[in-house]
């Protein structure tokens, strides 16, 4: 657009800025996709070492270590794909962005000496496990922070089912790696038991919001292939209420490999809703693009409805970029709770040297003593951390 002294842009210029900003827009939008796909598989193989990690470790280096070095193996190169992607990202949208990809990249930096300790067993499989959950967390808190840069209702709905998805997942692979402690060990104590009722109440949480915001298929898809089996229901119960018989690790591989096909199932869904993401905004880049107004109809917007009263139309319109409007408003609102509770969980861990769970059962417990929701509980709790010491590590 250019401008001259002391003569405003007109109405064709405000419209060709609109259609420019909306078409960058999108095509950012279609740039992040990438980084989205790249976080999401770096994330799975994350999950597969975590959890042969785990069984390895629970079995003194018995069971486990070709899946160890092999899924060691697809983790570096996943990783090395997503610092591709991050390379050719440019620009990255919001310094709360750049700040999540900074800090998950950090704790990643940590993940040869992690994989030192586990291989030289001084590290127990709970302490492995926090550490590995600790550089998913990472990850997966970069993916709410791009939804920012989305103005469109029905591609934000998509955003949010993708996002809930992750987090489900991510708590069934917790659930995988409790559970293989557990059953390997021949043992759950109280704080597994709990760790682990905690994970499969949070994922059904997560699920839940998928759902109410994914198209029939996909719904029907999660129906058909991601929930849990009867054999997996009867392992929770055993692993939730008494304890399981010594078979020298036959029931925990067992339960590995239902808790592994169930999250190749989830992994499969979150890659179909991110092409379906991804061709979602391609058509409507394409859309934007498919019909150019003609020369005379330039500075006229309303000639597309030559038949339609303007008082009609402006009601109409306004109608409808209201409904867009509210839409917009509540997935944004449930990404912000999202966010917040979150920050809540790292308040607790940085200021009462909680891990993660402990900070999770905390904050759920005070909202079910007081009747309020997490996230009411999470904002007070934000309200008052300056008035809180911190507590060093020891």
């Amino acid at each position: 657009m250019t401008l001259k002294a002391g003569i405003s842009p007109g109405a064709t210029e405000w419209l060709q800025r609109a259609r420019l900003m909306r078409r960058e827009q999108l095509s950012r939008l279609a740039q992040l996709g990438a980084l989205v796909r790249g976080i999401s598989q770096l994330m799975h193989m994350l999950q597969c070492e975590r959890g042969a990690s785990n069984v390895w470790l629970c079995s003194q280096g018995k069971l486990y270590a070709p899946e160890c070095k092999a899924s060691r193996a697809l983790v570096d190169e996943n990783l090395a794909a997503l610092y591709d992607v991050l390379g050719k990202q440019s620009p990255i949208p919001g310094s709360a962005v750049c700040e999540r990809i900074g800090s998950a990249l950090l704790t990643l930096e940590t993940l040869p000496a992690l994989r030192d300790g586990v291989s030289r067993q001084t590290l127990t499989a709970p302490q492995a496990m926090e550490h590995y959950s600790r550089m998913l967390r990472h990850l997966i808190g970069i993916v709410p922070q791009l939804n920012d840069s989305i103005d469109d209702p029905q591609i934000a709905g998509r955003f949010v089912a993708l996002y809930s998805l992750m987090q489900g997942k991510e708590l069934a692979g917790q659930e995988r790696a409790l559970g293989a402690i557990g059953f390997t060990q021949g043992f759950f104590d109280d704080v597994t038991r709990q760790r682990l009722v905690d994970r499969i109440d949070g994922q059904q949480a997560c699920f839940e919001i998928f759902l109410s915001h994914s198209e029939a298929d996909m719904q029907a898809t999660f129906s058909l292939n991601c929930q849990p089996d009867r054999e997996t229901e009867q392992l929770r119960r055993v692993a939730c209420t008494r304890q399981p018989a010594a078979d020298n690790g036959h029931t925990a591989l067992t339960w590995f490999a239902l808790q592994t096909a169930r999250l190749e199932h989830l992994r499969a869904l979150e890659e179909t809703i991110i092409a379906d993401l991804m061709v979602a905004v391609d058509e409507r880049i394409q859309r934007d693009e498919a019909y150019p107004r003609p020369a005379d109809e330039q500075d006229d917007p309303l000639a597309h409805y030559p038949d339609k009263p303007l008082l009609t139309l402006v009601r109409q319109q306004a109608r409808e970029i209201e409904q867009l409007s509210r839409q917009l408003a509540s997935l944004r609102d449930t990404l912000e709770e999202r966010k917040t509770i979150d920050k809540a969980k790292s308040v607790l861990m940085t200021h009462q040297n909680m891990s993660e769970e402990q900070a999770w059962t905390t904050l759920r417990k005070m909202a079910m003593d007081k009747n309020q929701r997490m996230v009411d509980i999470a904002r007070a709790l934000l309200t008052v951390k300056s008035v809180w010491q911190v507590i060093p590590k020891e």
